[in-house]
């Protein structure tokens, strides 16, 4: 619904403005004025003719027509004036500042209800309501301050929190973060940040338009509109950033299964920030640190030079380099001997390349053309460069200036000295360059934005499945947990290969079915949630008798209603999991099995349907993955095929979306075969 009244109104009226700029309404007035709007600018206030110069209307009837209304007065009159101007005066937006809506009470919510009403029949869009507006290089129409520099090759920014937008764009400020557009969207009574993601897309112009993109949300209520655009726009050459809080635990907490237990609305927002090609932040600073490593050029590999007259805080950036999978390489050869010569004695350029605290600008500009033109194990640099106090440091910030333009390997600078340099800093950013503060909190950016994937193709080609046996085995069980027989037909069904067993209330079968399975066999009670708590898995039963006595124990326990009888395998104990995670669909979770998913939590998750290389992905950051290497003695895990297992369940619940938990714990896994011996399905009728 957004449209260009909202973007680039001809004519705006401020509802409630006011002379008073301490007040929401005289504030948003006195922005807009001093940020050089360029059409025709109204007030409606009943009790002044004129407010900071601009024509005021006592009486709303008299207005005329105006692209965007904003309304910044007591919530129970914007019903009225909304209805007035988008049936009167056809304003087809609005932003309204007031609060007093869904956010406080019931009754507020219906009055917000009815206001989206009236918005949608009029064809208009609504920003708001609880918001402190939006702004672009057209107009600043917001209530606060600061309102930062405003240019199209800055930050697309997108909050849900109207404070969390005031504190980034002042943090943002003085390190130098520049913006394009900054949307404030409240209660997302009608647009939130997944409608604005899906406008930013559709208006994407590839030679001016803003190529960063911030995001701050507090929920996700459209996860298809926001992977769909945000993919999109990231295919387009765009690189966005976002932070998700308010994530709950309440799923958890009521669930039965292991993967129940596990996953959680986060792991959800977490999963669909990675098929996306999202970063995902946690703080406003990490979200800033992000978009300064998004502004400069993508390096060609991992691998860094840290160059600093600063020895501690170029230990620290190693660290934290090296702790998230990035390299320092040492720097060694012909030039490297030819560098030192042109450094002070007591340098070193073993990488970190330290030119000492009385280092000056001529020798920063050898460290960094050697980087740039013969250091072929170098792919990017960051330079570290304060100031002591002793004298000024304008001509070094000059030249790293100069570098960052001409130098095809990105150039990273961290400026500590907030007091020492303050001036040559202001100078810096004054350039429309960004500078880090702080050499760790670059190191995990630069981290975070390595580790994040790219987004995955729309089109996912699933293996073909039984959809027939599929949706007959879940038409035909009741809610709940599913017995073991058709628990078995949907592993078949779906391709997923498991343990032969026999299932049984006799204990002469038992007997009988043992044989037939070979010893020794594993017995496992079934009915009780949890077996190994109730002493309800037996393993290495080698003969009849043992047969005859476990059968006996077995079905003693609480709950029992059956004994499973499998061959012994021998394995890596691996998990496979799948939950229904409303509004995201279905989380796929893959680990490591037995006590590790118990104990440790070691799953990462997938949103499905799965790719292939999202399996692998899921595979690879499990924290214990060189188990499933093969360690210490111990035979690895086919990966493929455990894979192929995560992306056929992924198939699995695009057949049986009723299926709301599934446990495969444990898989067993060899080089040759993982194959499901125990597994759990919940079904949900009511979703």
């Amino acid at each position: 619904m957004i449209n260009k009244h909202l973007t680039d109104p001809r004519s705006i009226v401020v509802v409630g403005g006011s002379n008073d700029v301490r007040k929401p309404g005289g504030k948003v007035v006195k922005n807009i004025i001093d940020n050089g709007y360029s059409g025709d600018l109204f007030v409606a206030n009943p009790k002044e003719d004129t407010v900071q110069g601009v024509k005021s209307y006592r009486n709303m009837e008299d207005l005329p027509g105006a692209d965007l209304a904003i309304l910044a007065v007591a919530a129970r009159h914007c019903l009225p004036a909304t209805e007035l101007l988008a049936k009167k005066k056809k304003t087809k937006a609005f932003i309204i500042l007031s609060a007093g809506f869904s956010e406080e009470s019931a009754e507020g919510a219906e009055m917000e209800r009815k206001i989206v009403n009236v918005i949608d029949a009029a064809g208009a869009c609504l920003i708001g309501p609880n918001c402190i507006g939006m702004m672009n290089s057209r107009h600043a129409s917001v209530f606060t301050t600061p309102v930062p520099r405003l240019h199209e090759s800055g930050v697309d920014f997108v909050s849900g929190s109207g404070a969390v937008a005031v504190y980034t764009m002042e943090a943002g400020y003085d390190v130098g973060l520049t913006f394009s557009s900054v949307w404030s969207v409240g209660n997302s009574a009608q647009t939130g940040v997944e409608e604005v993601v899906k406008y930013l897309d559709e208006t994407f112009d590839r030679r001016s338009g803003a190529r960063i993109k911030l995001l701050y949300m507090e929920s996700v209520k459209k996860p298809d509109m926001l992977l769909r655009h945000a993919s999109s726009l990231i295919s387009k050459g765009c690189r966005i950033a976002a932070i998700k809080s308010g994530s709950s635990e309440a799923g958890s907490r009521a669930a039965t299964s292991h993967t129940g237990a596990l996953a959680g609305s986060d792991e959800a927002v977490s999963a669909l920030f990675r098929k996306a090609g999202i970063v995902r932040c946690h703080s406003r600073q990490e979200l800033i640190n992000v978009a300064g490593v998004f502004m400069q050029r993508q390096p060609a590999g991992k691998r860094y030079a840290i160059i600093t007259h600063a020895g501690g805080s170029a230990v620290m950036l190693t660290d934290t380099l090296s702790e998230g999978g990035l390299e320092v390489p040492p720097i060694e050869g012909e030039h490297s001997r030819e560098l030192l010569s042109r450094l002070y004695p007591g340098s070193s350029v073993a990488n970190p390349i330290d030119f000492l605290a009385t280092g000056n600008a001529e020798q920063l500009g050898h460290i960094i053309d050697l980087c740039e033109e013969k250091f072929d194990n170098i792919d990017a640099m960051a330079v570290i460069f304060g100031s002591p106090g002793l004298a000024p440091v304008f001509d070094v910030y000059d030249l790293l200036h100069e570098k960052m333009d001409s130098c095809s390997k990105p150039i990273y600078p961290v400026l500590p000295s907030v007091i020492n340099a303050a001036e040559e800093i202001r100078a810096f950013t004054a350039r429309g360059r960004f500078c880090f503060r702080d050499e760790v909190t670059l190191g995990q950016a630069l981290n975070r934005v390595a580790s994040a994937p790219d987004p995955v193709p729309a089109t996912v080609t699933l293996p073909a499945l039984d959809n027939e046996t599929i949706r007959d085995v879940v038409e035909s069980s009741p809610a709940g947990y599913i017995e073991p027989g058709a628990i078995n037909r949907l592993l078949d069904a779906a391709g997923i290969p498991r343990v032969a067993e026999a299932v049984t209330n006799d204990a002469g079968d038992a007997v009988y079915r043992a044989g037939l399975l070979g010893y020794p066999v594993v017995m496992k009670v079934v009915g009780p949630l949890h077996k190994s708590d109730a002493g309800g898995v037996v393993l290495n039963v080698e003969d009849e008798d043992r047969v005859r006595h476990e059968f006996g124990r077995l079905m003693s326990i609480d709950g029992a209603v059956a004994v499973m009888i499998q061959p012994m395998l021998s394995g890596t104990e691996i998990f496979a999991g799948v939950k229904q995670e409303p509004p995201f669909g279905h989380l796929v979770l893959g680990g490591l099995g037995g006590i590790f998913v118990e104990v440790f939590r070691d799953v990462v998750g997938g949103l499905a349907p799965l790719h292939q290389e999202e399996a692998l992905d899921i595979i690879g950051r499990i924290r214990g993955k060189a188990v499933l290497e093969g360690t210490r003695g111990l035979k690895g895990v086919n990966t493929g095929m455990f894979a192929d297992i995560l992306v056929r369940l992924s198939a699995l619940v695009q057949a049986a979306p009723e299926i709301a938990e599934m446990d495969l714990n444990p898989l067993l896994g060899t080089p040759d075969r993982v194959m499901a011996v125990d597994a759990r399905i919940r079904i949900n009728k009511t979703a």
